[in-house]
């Protein structure tokens, strides 16, 4: 056990000061698993209720440039912040020094880029890939609100909404077999966002299979989510489907709100 002193990473006053008590790397590193991010951990220290991990980027060898993919010469380092899963209930940021390099290649555009993160995070992300992956559990098994992942992560409401949004965006997308075998829909909208000036009030339109729940199989499965809340945004995503889909439709189930039961186009197949 040693005691670090993370201030000689800090100016003196910073509030990232008070000094804590970690064991070697290598166990933090197990401890904390931050080898699957590509980092591993050199200091650790405590700012409020956030504890701050210094970490290195892994690296075997210099970087290639982006622009000309011709390996770089090295030229210093700089600091990328990301946040990660809580630890030990308390939020966690992780912040990793990555190596940047000079392009040697005199026809490049580019002059310097950093070492590639995409391990540790997306390009322009302030969380962490894994982070998203806790996101989701917290949401979908664990049922907990978006505000109080916010909270046991540090981040803001909106923050954590971009995560879950895209996150099940991305699941959706990927089961390219969602729409085969649908007769019954279930449409409902849900506001998303509260802020007061987010696009269409903060509404999304919510469309659901209900196909296994009639036909007593399974639950219902999530189709699609649509930004706002109108007869458009249901009939521009059906207007979207194929003409086999739009044929095997028979039942439409929607709640009572005006605007969702406007009737759809003459040549939509729903009754």
């Amino acid at each position: 056990m040693r005691v670090l002193t993370p201030t000689r990473h800090d100016p003196p006053g910073s509030p990232v000061s008070e000094n804590t008590t970690v064991s070697a790397s290598a166990v933090a590193d197990t401890i904390i698993r931050t080898v699957e991010l590509g980092v591993t951990i050199r200091d650790a220290a405590i700012d409020g209720d956030t504890t701050i991990v210094f970490c290195d980027l892994i690296t075997t060898a210099a970087g290639c440039c982006p622009g000309c993919d011709m390996v770089g010469k090295y030229r210093d380092r700089i600091e990328r912040r990301v946040n990660d899963v809580p630890v030990v209930g308390h939020p966690l940021q992780l912040r990793v020094r990555v190596p940047r390099y000079r392009c040697t290649n005199t026809s490049c555009g580019r002059e310097v880029f950093c070492h590639n993160t995409d391990r540790l995070a997306r390009a322009g992300w302030s969380t962490t890939r894994r982070c998203a992956r806790y996101v989701l559990r917290r949401l979908i098994l664990d049922r907990t609100t978006v505000a109080a992942v916010a909270r046991e992560l540090g981040l803001s409401w909106d923050t954590v909404n971009a995560i879950a949004v895209d996150a099940t965006t991305t699941v959706v997308a990927a089961d390219t077999t969602r729409f085969d075998g649908v007769r019954v829909i279930g449409v409902d909208e849900h506001r998303w966002a509260h802020t007061r000036h987010a696009a269409g009030g903060g509404f999304v339109t919510v469309i659901v299979d209900l196909t296994p729940v009639v036909d007593g199989t399974g639950p219902a499965r999530l189709l699609d989510l649509v930004p706002g809340r109108s007869a458009a945004a249901l009939t521009g995503w059906l207007a979207q489907r194929t003409d086999s889909f739009r044929a095997g439709i028979e039942v439409v189930a929607m709640d009572g709100f005006a605007a969702t039961r406007a009737p759809p186009p003459a040549a939509s197949p729903m009754r």
